[in-house]
């Protein structure tokens, strides 16, 4: 264990030494903050209250927190992953400078290496997602707060849930890259795409069914469900309580894919937790096995 603690330990003071690398990772949240606030509010605002049947209003309170709670949601679900990326720069650099040889001759066990990166990454990940998550929360209360207590312990279990499935993930795919010219680009693609793939930037619903039925099979679509029944949960109860008919609440739900049909089965936020938690261990013992029976190789 003081193996491990003390690999960790390395691991995260190289990253927060290097001011450029977690700055770089926190300015990712901000800028996409800034960019949904700035010019796609009154998009979303516009699409929500269309979406209401003839005849509803809803107080503008209330349609910005709405607004914003999916709006986050969306944020946040897309930057557990894609700051991942980022932190797992690290374990890539080592192979870059060949500093990879040296742990792979020493008397370390593999499985402690690779639990050591995963852990650190993991670290360094929840620190800047918790940062945005503050943040976030801090626009939310200017726009319209409707979360209860348990609401937000449950929003930062699903951060929590969504930074390691996005640390295990990029572990995973992140050992079979040696320079940082390779980590750039797969960082790029996985920026550009995930968003779309989770639902986070357009919901699946509005997809075609084919796609749909393929995207449903993704742990990160479901993550990002998660995240907005928690996020949106206050907005949902006081929609219900100025007299929101439940056939109308549904029709909202189905929408923005809070909720989420496997076939004719909808699958409750319970499951959603299950299927994000089994991913989380699957992907890190496949990223322990990787380390264990590949062998890695640096300059």
């Amino acid at each position: 264990m003081k193996t491990l603690f003390a690999f960790i330990r390395r691991n995260v003071k190289l990253f927060f030494k290097d001011k450029g690398m977690f700055f770089t990772s926190l300015i990712t949240p901000l800028i996409l903050l800034v960019l949904y606030a700035t010019f796609l509010s009154n998009v979303y605002k516009d699409s929500f209250a269309s979406a209401l049947p003839d005849g509803f209003t809803i107080p503008d309170t209330l349609l910005n927190g709405a607004v914003a709670s999916q709006m986050i949601s969306a944020l946040l679900a897309v930057c557990c992953v894609t700051i991942a990326f980022c932190a797992n720069l690290l374990m890539i650099g080592d192979k870059a400078s060949g500093s990879i040889r040296d742990f792979t001759v020493s008397p370390v066990r593999k499985s402690v290496m690779a639990l050591g990166y995963y852990v650190s990454s993991a670290v360094t990940t929840l620190t800047v997602t918790f940062t945005a998550l503050v943040l976030c929360f801090i626009y939310l209360a200017f726009q319209g707060w409707y979360l209860t207590f348990a609401d937000v312990l449950l929003v930062v279990l699903d951060v929590l849930l969504l930074t390691l499935f996005g640390t295990a993930l990029s572990s995973c795919i992140n050992f079979f890259l040696f320079t940082n010219g390779q980590a750039s680009a797969v960082g790029t693609i996985v920026s550009a795409g995930y968003g779309f793939l989770c639902g986070a930037y357009m919901p699946i619903s509005s997809f075609p069914e084919s796609l749909q039925n393929v995207l449903k099979y993704l742990p990160g679509t479901y993550g990002t469900s998660l995240l907005r029944n928690h996020m949106m949960q206050g907005v949902f109860a006081e929609m219900e309580s100025i007299g929101f008919p439940a056939e109308v609440m549904v029709g909202i739900k189905d929408g923005i894919d809070c909720n989420l049909y496997f076939g004719e089965t909808a699958v409750s936020m319970t499951m959603m937790g299950v299927i994000m938690a089994g991913s989380i261990l699957l992907f890190t013992g496949i990223f322990v096995a990787f380390n264990m029976f590949i062998k890695q190789k640096g300059k």
